[in-house]
């Protein structure tokens, strides 16, 4: 991902930043429902005076979004453990596999 990102302007467009991030067919998905859920975590702003979103800021963004930055556990943003989340949904999804409640 860091790749594509690496070749957008310095400020980019939510489309340029979608299509680095998930690809064409995905993009238009990406920005009309994942961004303002991702806004609300702290994904840069777009700019008014550039009319594009920082794309270094963006590529920090996902750095602590994962837990590169600040290790594999760190908290996400709404408190979660990153790796007890994972946990937790990967528990569920087997229980329901196997027929359990």
């Amino acid at each position: 991902m860091t790749d594509l990102l690496d070749k957008l302007p310095l400020f980019a467009s939510d489309r340029e930043i979608a299509i680095a991030i998930v690809g064409k067919e995905r993009a238009v998905m990406f920005v009309k429902a994942v961004i303002p859920q991702l806004e609300r975590k702290g994904f840069p702003r777009i700019d008014p005076l550039h009319d594009g979103r920082p794309v270094p800021l963006v590529k920090r963004f996902y750095d602590g979004y994962f837990g590169i930055t600040a290790g594999f556990n760190a908290a996400a943003p709404d408190g979660e453990e990153r790796l007890g989340m994972w946990k937790r949904d990967r528990t569920k999804k087997v229980k329901s596999k196997r027929g359990d409640p």
